[in-house]
This record gives structure tokens, C-alpha cells and sequence, in this order.
């Protein structure tokens, strides 16, 4: 019932990706796909892996017409000035925006493109194993070419952050508005689609904001995953471990709500199997995909910010992620909580806190000298 035909037209893309390559680099991914690597990151890396190699044919590096049958050798030999080249282009090249924006590539896509090129090839020269044993090739120049990422300090990341969150009770009032005063905003034909949707996309924004589960541990929650006698989630973290994530009455409410109405607007069953969170095109259902979870934030988030700024789902992670460090100042609970294993990311929300601390202080300091 689940796997329909928007699930199914992505997977179909990343098939059709995969039948396009070389037969090293479905190893690679096969490879992969067995040490959990999420499938959108695969996909992200094809894309680019697809990239790599029509550049290769179009400068005549490798001497095919298919991108198939490029020999591992073509890679192995690569000279590192040629390799400079590609990323270069990489960081050249303008990419659309919109319809009437373009834009240079952001020093983080072009890291994730060196990085997806660094692990194919990290892999063919230390992992793969020919007949004899032996990796396909030994010389790896991709390990030449570093991935600089942005210097910044933990308090000017914090500061950057902090201007990019919902602050001061904003998550509710953000709430608040979905509830009751954005349909009021709408179009008669925007707003029936809006009704339509509303109690899932409210119970979506409501657990982002009530657990700060990533936007893709929140597409591949299923029925099963549900406790309501606990106030919890099962969810997948990064590796594929499985961890529990305790959440408070008013998020499992929503999200009983959205389950009241699921069957009949969005035609799923009580299976424990099933995706819990479904979409619904041309009166078939499919399970909901990080795109469209993506694109639903950002749309409501534009119209409460009056359309001056939009948020992603990873935004909205981080301002739960304050809101509990506000609450408990508690930064083992917080790693507990976001599934992380690093203190360096969960600290940048103890600095969120000290800096809205400080400038709650300010403001206290200013409403004082109104005294005088």
C-alpha cells in the first residue's frame, strides 16, 4: 500500500542511476547500502558521481561514448592538476536558485561533492578486493585535494545559530499560527488543499519541534515506532542503530489527531509496517519524502516570518534543541535526546542559551533605567 508511485518514481531514479555506472561504483554502493548509508545519501552521491564522469568524457579524459564503460584506470591515473580542474568548475559553476535567480555553489555543497568523490575512491583503493585480493587501484588523489571547511569559533557559530532559530517562545507562536490564522491567508483553492493536509503537516511541524528528530528519521518513523503509553518514538539514527526518543503529551496528542483522520484522507492502514506519515497525488498514497517535508517547512515558517525568511526542518531541530538546554541545562540529556555522540555540536546550544541569557539581561538593564 505504502510503496506507490512517488516512492516508487524515486527509487526507480535511483535504479536507473545505479544502471548507469561503472560496475566498481555499484560495488561501492552495494557496499554501502550493507553499512546503512541512507539511500538519499547514496542518491546525493550518484548525482554526483554522474557529474564527475560526463566531465571526464566531455574533456576527453576518458575515451568512452557511456559513462558504464570508464575503466577504474581512467581514475587510478588521473593527474592531480586535472582533478583541481573539476573542482574548480565545481566552485565556478553558477547553479539555479529559481526561476529567476542563479547562484555560485556554497563552499558546503562543493565539500560534499569533494567528499563523495573522496569516499569512492577511498574505498576503491583501500576496501575493494580483486580476485587476488588486492584493491582495484593504490594511488588515490582525491586524498590530494582537501575539504576546507569555514573557520569559525564555537560562540560565532553559536551567534550565527542563535539569528536563525525561533527564539523567546516563537515555536509556539509559530504553532499557534498553522492552528488558526494561516488559512485565513489563502486563496479558496489554496486553502482546501491546506485543510486537507493540515492535521499532518501540524503533527510533522509539531515533532520536529517537541523531539528534534532529523527530517529523515521523520519520514521512515512506521506505526510500530509509536509508543503513546510512554510519550515515545522509535527512531533510526545514522548507522542504522535504533534509539528511543521521549517526547511530552501535547506532540503525541498531534500526532493522534493526524492518526484519527489518516485512514480515511490518506487511505493507509493500522499496520504496524507502515509508514506513519503518508502523501496523497492523483488519489494514490505514498509514503511522505524528505523533499516534501522540506518544502512544507519552508512554506509555512515564509508565511509566519511575513516572507522574509524561511527555516529548514534542520532549524527547527536546533530550536528544540535550545529550548531543552533553556529548560534542563542538561548537556548529556541533550546529546541523549538529538543522537549525538560528539559534545562539540551540543555545547554550541549551551552558548545559545548563554547569549539569549545575556540578552535577556540587556533588555532587563534597559526596562530599569525607564525608572530613573
Amino acid at each position: 500500500m505504502a510503496n506507490t508511485r512517488q516512492h516508487q518514481k524515486h527509487k526507480q531514479k535511483y535504479k536507473d542511476l545505479l544502471r548507469q555506472m561503472p560496475e566498481y561504483v555499484k560495488d561501492y554502493v552495494y557496499t554501502m547500502e550493507n553499512n546503512h548509508r541512507s539511500s538519499s545519501t547514496l542518491f546525493n552521491y550518484l548525482l554526483d558521481f554522474k557529474d564527475f564522469f560526463d566531465w571526464l568524457i566531455t574533456e576527453g579524459i576518458a575515451k568512452v561514448d557511456e559513462i558504464k564503460d570508464i575503466p577504474h584506470q581512467v581514475l587510478a591515473d588521473l593527474p592531480l592538476d586535472l582533478a583541481i580542474t573539476y573542482i574548480r568548475k565545481l566552485e565556478d559553476e553558477e547553479v539555479i536558485v529559481s526561476k529567476v535567480e542563479t547562484k555560485t555553489r556554497e563552499r558546503s555543497s562543493v565539500n560534499r561533492k569533494k567528499s563523495a568523490l573522496r569516499s569512492l575512491f577511498k574505498y576503491l583503493t583501500t576496501q575493494y578486493e580483486n580476485s587476488e585480493g588486492e584493491p582495484l587501484f593504490h594511488r588515490n588523489v582525491m586524498q590530494k585535494i582537501p575539504v576546507i571547511k569555514e573557520k569559525e569559533s564555537l560562540n560565532a557559530r553559536s551567534n550565527k545559530l542563535a539569528n536563525s532559530i525561533f527564539q523567546n517562545d516563537r515555536d509556539i507562536d509559530f504553532l499557534d499560527y498553522i492552528k488558526a490564522n494561516y488559512e485565513n491567508e489563502l486563496s479558496p483553492k489554496q486553502k482546501s488543499y491546506f485543510l486537507r493536509d493540515k492535521e499532518r503537516d501540524y503533527a510533522i511541524l509539531s515533532l520536529l519541534l517537541g523531539s528534534g528528530i532529523r527530517v529523515n528519521e521523520l519520514v521512515e518513523l512506521r506505526i510500530r515506532d509509536l509508543n503513546f503509553d510512554d510519550n515515545t518514538i522509535m527512531v533510526i539514527r545514522k548507522g542504522g542503530k535504533q534509539d528511543v526518543v521521549t517526547v511530552f503529551d501535547e506532540v503525541m496528542e498531534d500526532l493522534q489527531i493526524y492518526m484519527n483522520i489518516r485512514k480515511e484522507r490518506y487511505k493507509g492502514t493500522d499496520a504496524e509496517h507502515e509508514y506513519l506519515f503518508l502523501t496523497k497525488r492523483n488519489n494514490e498514497s505514498s509514503p511522505i519524502t524528505i523533499r516534501t517535508v522540506q518544502d512544507l517547512v519552508r512554506k509555512y515558517t515564509k508565511a509566519f516570518n511575513n516572507g522574509k525568511r524561511s527555516m529548514s526542518p534542520h532549524k527547527l531541530r536546533h530550536t528544540y534543541a535550545t529550548n531543552l538546554m533553556d529548560e534542563t541545562q542538561d548537556l548529556s540529556l541533550v546529546m541523549e535526546q538529538l543522537g549525538h555522540t560528539s559534545e562539540t555540536t551540543a555545547l554550541l546550544y549551551v552558548h545559545t542559551s548563554k547569549e539569549k541569557a545575556k540578552k535577556a539581561a540587556e533588555a532587563l538593564a534597559e526596562r530599569r533605567k525607564r525608572l530613573k
